[in-house]
C-alpha cells in the first residue's frame, strides 16, 4: 500500500529535481493559495479600520463645512456642540421606522432597499437610488437651522461625492463639502478647492414656487442660483448641477425639504 503520510509526499516533492514540471506547478499552486489567504485575511483584519478612517474622514469634513459657516459655532455650542444623526425615508421624507444609523450599512447591502431609476429621472447618473439615507441635522429650539445633506453622482471621470448644507428655510446655501472624486486634476478636480466651495455660500437652490434652479455657470454666475464655472472643467460643473438637482428633486430630498417647509419635522 503506498505511503499516504503527508509529510512522506511533502519530503518527496522537495526532492525532485527543480526541473521537474509536478514540483513547478505543485510549488507555484501553493504560493499562490497562500497568498490568496494572506489577501483574503488583510482584507478582512482591514476592513474595520478603513470603515472607520473613511468615517473620521466624513466626520472631519463635516466639523470643517460646520466652521465655516457664519454663526454656525455659536449656535452648535448653543445646542449642546452636535448635529443629530437621522436616518431618512427619502419616499416618505421622514424619518426611517426600522433602519438607525448603526443598521443602515446592513439595510442598505439588501437590493430589496434600492429603487431602479428611469432615465428621465437619473439626471444624476446613478442607476439606482437608495430608499435610505443618513442626515444631519442642527435645531434652533424647534426649528431646524441647518441640515446636512449627503449628495451623489455620476461626474465626469467617476463618481462625485458630497455633503451639501442648507439653511433652515431649506433653499439658501450654507456650503458645500465635497468629500470624494476623481476628476481630471487641474480641471474638474478643482471641485475640491476652498475658494471655489466658499461661493456657494448663500446661493439659493430654488425659486419662491419650489423649483429647484440651482446650477454651475458656464463661466460667471449671473443670478442668485448660479455659482461660477471652473475653466476647462464644463462636464464637470454640468455633473455638479445635474447632482445638486436631483437631490433637492423629488427622487431625493424633495419630499424631506417639502415636511420641513411645512414645520412638519
Amino acid at each position: 500500500m503506498a505511503d499516504l503520510n503527508p509529510f512522506t509526499a511533502w519530503r518527496r516533492l522537495l526532492a525532485l529535481p527543480n526541473e521537474s514540471r509536478l514540483k513547478t506547478v505543485a510549488m507555484a499552486f501553493l504560493v499562490s493559495a497562500i497568498c490568496a489567504v494572506l489577501v483574503s485575511g488583510a482584507t478582512v483584519v482591514l476592513r474595520p479600520i478603513q470603515a472607520a478612517n473613511r468615517a473620521a474622514e466624513e466626520q472631519a469634513r463635516l466639523e470643517a463645512l460646520v466652521a465655516g459657516i457664519p454663526g454656525m459655532a455659536d449656535l452648535l455650542q448653543r445646542s449642546g456642540g452636535s448635529l443629530s444623526t437621522v436616518v431618512m425615508d427619502l419616499a416618505r421624507g421622514s424619518a426611517a421606522r426600522e433602519v438607525t444609523p448603526e443598521t443602515l450599512e446592513t439595510a442598505l447591502a439588501d437590493p430589496a432597499n434600492w429603487t431602479a431609476l428611469q432615465a428621465g429621472q437619473d439626471i444624476a447618473g446613478l442607476g439606482q437610488r437608495p430608499n435610505f439615507a443618513q442626515i444631519y441635522l442642527l435645531r434652533d429650539g424647534d426649528r431646524i437651522s441647518l441640515a446636512l445633506l449627503p449628495i451623489s453622482g455620476a461626474g465626469y471621470n467617476g463618481r462625485i461625492d458630497a455633503i451639501l448644507a442648507l439653511r433652515g428655510d431649506m433653499r439658501t446655501v450654507a456650503g458645500l463639502a465635497v468629500t470624494r472624486q476623481s476628476e481630471t486634476p487641474g480641471l474638474g478636480a478643482r471641485i475640491e478647492e476652498p475658494a471655489w466651495l466658499a461661493s456657494f455660500a448663500g446661493k439659493q437652490v430654488s425659486d419662491d414656487t419650489g423649483t429647484v434652479r440651482f446650477s454651475v455657470a458656464r463661466g460667471t454666475a449671473s443670478s442668485a442660483y448660479e455659482v461660477d464655472g471652473i475653466t476647462g472643467a464644463t462636464r464637470t460643473g454640468n455633473a455638479v448641477t445635474q447632482i445638486v438637482r436631483f437631490w433637492l428633486g423629488p427622487q431625493g430630498y424633495g419630499p424631506l425639504i417639502d415636511a420641513i417647509r411645512r414645520g412638519e419635522f
